[in-house]
């Protein structure tokens, strides 16, 4: 896993009134390394929909299809991987509900980090390293010193570190050189609800914390 995490939060784009699924398919244009679903605050039934709707999406440009939090959704969905954070469903719910559902991991210091990498997790997310304004309460920021720290105890153990938490193209390069991936929520809205600038910055993130400067020219569609 590596470059653009891509995070579809159903509530921010809700308040843009930008509908998730035309954004995704817009995201899907740079082939990020996973597209995760967040959308806490609708119900089971809303959630599985869209699910189903972006599980074809995403297989068609084989990019992964997270689910937050839900693994029960995940399974019924036909999700690639379940993404769980400290306050969330416990891992050992998520193995016995799912066993053969890739786990991603959020933490937020190096102990939580040596907890999470003992059971061996398809990748872990580590963070914020920057303040954010998407979560109501963050944890403390990291910086990026500690994250060089996490993503060196993270790849000993050869699983795959995401950087969380204010990330922006502006940014990104600084990431590429301490993490194997960056979650975006805010850095992919577009200033005027524009799709093809939504597809235009993922591009540009995704190059960007690849670690491969300039912009990456793909197919159109999605």
């Amino acid at each position: 896993m590596r470059g653009l995490y891509a995070i579809i939060d159903v509530g921010t784009l809700a308040a843009r009134g930008i509908d998730p699924i035309r954004f995704a398919s817009a995201v899907l244009v740079a082939r990020p390394a996973a597209l995760q679903l967040r959308a806490k605050e609708l119900p089971a039934r809303e959630i599985l929909g869209l699910l189903r709707t972006l599980g074809p999406m995403c297989k068609r440009v084989k990019v992964p299809l997270v689910t937050n939090d839900r693994a029960d959704l995940a399974v019924f969905s036909g999700c690639d991987m379940v993404h769980v954070g400290q306050d969330d469903i416990a891992v050992d719910l998520v193995r016995r509900i799912a066993p053969g559902l890739r786990l991603g991991i959020s933490t937020h210091t190096l102990a939580q980090l040596a907890a999470a990498l003992h059971v061996r997790p398809a990748y872990v997310a580590y963070g914020p390293v920057y303040a954010t304004t998407t979560k109501s309460n963050p944890s403390p920021t990291v910086g990026i010193a500690e994250l060089r720290e996490a993503n060196a105890l993270a790849m000993a153990r050869g699983v795959p570190l995401v950087a969380i938490g204010g990330i922006t193209l502006d940014r990104a390069s600084e990431i590429a050189g301490a993490a194997d991936a960056g979650a975006v929520i805010a850095a992919l809205l577009p200033e005027t609800n524009d799709l093809v600038e939504v597809t235009a910055r993922a591009i540009a993130l995704h190059a960007a914390l690849l670690g491969t400067g300039g912009a990456i020219v793909v197919g159109a569609g999605a």
